[in-house]
């Protein structure tokens, strides 16, 4: 039985797994991003709080369908229903210019790294 990527459902623990993969992974791009301590978590997704380095603040849902801004401040997520965004890259890209900076930068620096180890 096939089932699309909006069906997948995961139960809580899961999606604060998958949340603290994404924090991990572009934490140093960004000014904060954590889990919503105000909104709850379902087995369809889980709201993060982000704040860019360019200090703009959004709320963000993650689900199987992707990542979307849900609102404009943290822990409000009145604006459903926005574009959704496969990856956490592609939606940083998208609302915070000063991200492609700091990871093109940090490529180069892991460039850097390897080449002046030969």
């Amino acid at each position: 039985m096939r089932h699309d990527a909006d069906d997948r459902v995961l139960d809580e623990e899961q999606w604060r797994l998958e949340a603290q993969a994404v924090i991990k992974d572009v934490g140093k791009h960004v000014r904060d991003l954590r889990v919503s301590e105000r909104l709850v978590s379902t087995k369809r997704g889980i709201y993060l709080n982000l704040t860019t380095l360019e200090d703009l603040r959004f709320c963000v849902e993650l689900s199987a369908a992707g990542f979307a801004v849900v609102g404009n401040r943290h822990d409000d997520a009145s604006n459903a229903g926005n574009e959704r965004f496969e990856t956490p890259y592609s939606l940083l890209d998208f609302v915070s210019p000063q991200y492609r900076n700091s990871f093109g930068n940090s490529l180069l620096d892991k460039l850097k790294e390897l080449s002046n180890r030969r």
